[in-house]
């Protein structure tokens, strides 16, 4: 893997940059009273969590001590880099490469002035495709204009958009680090299975490239969309230490992170380090006499009647072609551990939960199928068949 150089205290003021663009200056402000410059126990936090992801033999926090955020003079007083000095992020997501979670993380990576920023991300929805990737036919990539960065929609899902990204065929150098998301709506439990968002960080960890996904826990009526913004610049320690890390090859290879976000971001109570969940939306079908009727199922697992995204739907109605029509529907949550990632990011947690792609049973599961093995393959008869 390539990795540019890039200064060893690169950070990003949560303040913000002093000459970026500000169309969200009153929801930095009120960021900015829950991050003082002074406040730097979560800081601390945050690093200590992260650092517990890396072997033991790397688990000395020296080399985090570098993350602190400079102050505002500090960066102002900075030396400019050129852009080839700075660490490359690639962007992907699976809400498309318009959805306002994408565009307000590349909007604050790009004005922190520390991150050479490409974006490789599908040209439409595709929410909940897990990792599905494109194999009997050819991708099309387009160049989408985002001010600061190199990006285009490409025709794929998640994986294939990653994995087009990553592969030197798009773009000249592969990426430092690859962040999926902001998605709306969280991802914890058994629902990790299901994202897109997972997926795209997923597909760089199988090619041995640091990645993270981020999803904030979007609630309709509380959530705004300014709330991506905020959300984005929680993420920047987690950003800027891996990037360190990646850095001084401690990174560990044997995980990526997935982080959450909760509703209410200018409140959070810090940053935990969890693990995954088996907590699940439990899903049910409904039969309808059209592809309209109850609404559309978004991403956040929940139900939107509003006409504009009924308008959406497919303009050939199977059900007036005689055809049994059927739609998903809610029927209810399971949550049936405490101490993880879903309930600390209820509790108002930013909640970071290292992953991997394996998919062992539990211990006891194994125990039990390896006594009863043997007994099938060894006392069942053909005639018992």
């Amino acid at each position: 893997m390539i990795v540019n150089g890039f200064p060893a205290t690169a950070a990003y003021s949560l303040h913000g940059p002093p000459n970026a663009a500000n169309s969200n200056g009153n929801a930095r402000r009120r960021f900015a009273a829950k991050f003082p410059r002074s406040s730097a126990s979560a800081k601390r936090t945050l690093f200590s969590h992260l650092a517990s992801c890396r072997s033991a033999s790397d688990s000395s926090s020296s080399s985090w001590s570098s993350l602190v955020p400079p102050s505002r003079s500090r960066m102002e007083n900075s030396v400019s880099i050129s852009d080839h000095h700075l660490p490359t992020v690639m962007v992907t997501n699976d809400d498309g490469i318009d959805a306002p979670g994408l565009r307000s993380l590349v909007r604050v990576l790009v004005s922190s002035r520390r991150f050479h920023v490409l974006v490789c991300a599908p040209d439409s929805e595709k929410s909940a495709v897990s990792h599905s990737i494109t194999w009997r036919h050819p991708i099309s990539a387009q160049r989408v204009e985002i001010d600061g960065a190199t990006a285009y929609g490409v025709s794929g899902t998640p994986a294939d958009c990653t994995s087009l990204g990553i592969s030197g065929a798009l773009f000249p150098s592969v990426p430092d680090l690859v962040v999926s998301g902001i998605n709306m709506g969280s991802n914890c439990g058994y629902h990790i299975v299901y994202s897109g968002t997972v997926a795209g960080a997923r597909e760089a960890f199988f090619n041995d490239i640091p990645s993270i996904s981020v999803s904030y826990d979007w609630v309709g009526g509380k959530s705004s969309v300014e709330d991506f913004t905020l959300a984005a610049e929680a993420c920047i320690p987690i950003i800027t230490g891996i990037l360190a890390e990646v850095k001084s090859k401690k990174y560990p290879s044997g995980c990526f992170l997935n982080v959450d976000l909760p509703t209410n971001v200018t409140q959070h109570k810090g940053y935990k380090l969890t693990r995954q969940s088996r907590s699940i939306y439990r899903m049910g079908w409904k039969q309808v006499t059209s592809t309209t009727q109850g609404g559309k199922m978004l991403s956040t697992m929940t139900m939107d009647t509003d006409g504009k995204m009924q308008a959406e739907a497919d303009t050939t109605d199977d059900a007036s072609q005689g055809n049994l029509v059927f739609k998903r529907e809610v029927r209810g949550a399971q949550i049936v551990e405490d101490d993880t990632d879903h309930k600390y990011l209820k509790d108002g947690y930013i909640t970071v939960t290292p992953l991997s792609a394996l998919s062992p049973a539990d211990v006891g599961c194994h125990t039990y199928f390896k006594d009863w093995l043997p007994s099938v393959v060894d006392h069942t008869s053909p005639s018992a068949l």
